[in-house]
């Protein structure tokens, strides 16, 4: 076999550092995946259970453009992907409209006033658009006018980045919106459709059974059985080049621990990564590495009685009033993640830095907070909760801020010029938001130059293209 008996190591037990695992494996190499979580694989796409009510930290849809990632899928767990009704609404101002957006219904929902303002918006940002739209908001306003972005996008992004709209760069929109418009949405409505679709118009999805953590863990189980190992509870804290190789410290409960290999594929936050490097990287790479910074994000559990007051998979909040940016319906995702069936579980998902106020309160506040928030919504009923809990997640966006591309493109050009043998993968070893799919992709094609020898791909062209986001065809793979 191609890589029998050598030694690599990943950071991070993702979706990303799961699919090295597994592929390098297949190859005949040793893989050993760090993970810092001591209790499950997955990352942020790892599956929770508490009292027997299993649910994500956000929600995991499993489609992709590429046929190898879903073959991948098949693979790992070929029984127990259900085929499941996409449903997602934006709720704003007490009502519900679809999204994305039908614009029929929309226009109904709003009125005639407001339809009229929406309207006059959208005809001047197409008479006078920004040219070269550098945030997101200028790129969102000339796709739908100010007045369409003020109502269905502006709280929930803020919500989200903690940040000013016009601060967030129109990378974001141009990868998770990209293709959606005024125009788009109409042909969509009033056209026959031919060719690719709009991604996020993608009408069914699969889902493992009992959650996207299930699937991890089978990948999980079959680098062990294959020979590799997968850690849990090791933190990576720094690597070294040198004549040997590279040697990476990790540290758990059980004190600390170096590992010897040939190469290293990281999935861990980069910055944290180039922070613990050796030899040491210049001052310029050691600042760009420091300036990408992360949001956080905590997910409310809520046990109640199920009064099956919306069907949604889930659904964005845009209303400024309430701290809640999504809720998340898991009996909607799969009826198997909720043991009564008298019962349904919703994940109220609020936004953060690590060490603010909201991050900082106790559980049993941020309980109360959510179901007061549901309750003042009227998506839930005080009376109606039963029992719930909170669940943390640390490094869950990276942020798009102003600098954050330079930043990424200084760092890049370091790793690849100077440090041989370590590669990049997934949402935060690469700083993109990608979806798991996309990180999966960035993994089997390190994957490949690994066992090649040689720079087969450019890993950094599987996000390049803003379109493979938000655009299926499932005659092409990237």
């Amino acid at each position: 076999m191609t890589g029998t008996g050598k030694r690599v190591v990943i950071i991070g037990g993702g979706p990303a550092g799961l699919t090295a695992g597994y592929l390098l494996g297949k190859h005949g190499y040793r893989p050993l995946v760090l993970e810092a979580d001591p209790e499950r694989v997955g990352g942020i796409s790892r599956t929770v259970e508490f009292k027997g009510y299993c649910f994500d930290i956000g929600g995991h849809r499993f489609f992709s453009k590429s046929a190898e990632v879903e073959a991948l899928w098949t693979e790992l767990l070929p029984d127990d992907m259900l085929v499941r009704p996409r449903k997602s609404r934006i709720f704003h101002g007490g009502k519900f409209f679809d999204y994305p957006l039908k614009p029929v219904s929309a226009l109904r929902t709003l009125g005639l006033a407001e339809t009229m303002t929406c309207g006059f918006s959208f005809m001047r940002a197409r008479l006078l658009p920004v040219r070269h739209p550098r945030t997101f908001e200028e790129w969102v306003v000339n796709q739908f006018g100010r007045r369409l972005f003020e109502i269905f996008f502006k709280s929930y992004t803020e919500k989200v980045w903690g940040i000013s709209c016009a601060e967030l760069s129109a990378d974001w929109a141009a990868q998770r919106i990209k293709g959606l418009s005024v125009s788009s949405i109409l042909r969509k409505a009033l056209l026959p459709q031919r060719g690719a679709v709009v991604k996020t118009l993608v009408e069914e999805f699969r889902y493992p059974r009992k959650g996207p953590g299930m699937l991890w863990e089978a990948c999980a189980d079959r680098i062990v059985e294959a020979g590799g190992e997968v850690r849990l509870g090791r933190k990576a804290t720094g690597l070294s080049l040198g004549e040997q190789g590279w040697s990476v410290r990790h540290v758990g409960d059980d004190g600390e621990a170096s590992e010897v290999c040939d190469q290293v594929l990281c999935s861990a936050p980069v910055g944290e990564m180039i922070a613990g490097l050796s030899p040491t990287p210049s001052p310029e790479v050691l600042a760009a590495a420091g300036a990408l910074k992360h949001r956080d994000f905590l997910t409310v559990a809520l046990i109640v009685k199920d009064r099956q007051r919306f069907d949604d998979n889930w659904i964005y909040v845009q209303d400024p009033g309430v701290t809640v940016g999504r809720i998340q319906n898991f009996k909607a995702w799969s009826p198997e993640m909720i043991p009564d069936p008298e019962t349904n579980c919703f994940g109220l998902e609020y936004f953060c830095n690590a060490g603010d106020q909201l991050w900082s309160m106790p559980d049993q506040d941020l309980v109360n907070l959510a179901v007061a928030e549901l309750d003042s919504l009227g998506l839930g009923d005080k009376a109606d909760f039963l029992d719930g809990c909170v669940v943390r997640q640390r490094h869950a966006y990276p942020v798009y801020d102003d600098g954050y591309a330079a930043n990424i493109e200084t760092v890049r050009t370091a790793v690849e010029s100077s440090y041989e043998g370590l590669h990049l993968i997934g949402r935060n070893g690469m700083h993109r938001y990608n979806n798991q799919d996309h990180s999966m992709m960035t993994a089997m094609l390190a994957v490949e130059n690994i066992v090649a020898g040689k720079p087969l791909y450019d890993v950094w062209n599987v996000n390049q293209d803003a379109e493979y986001h938000e655009e299926s065809s499932p005659q092409e793979s990237p």
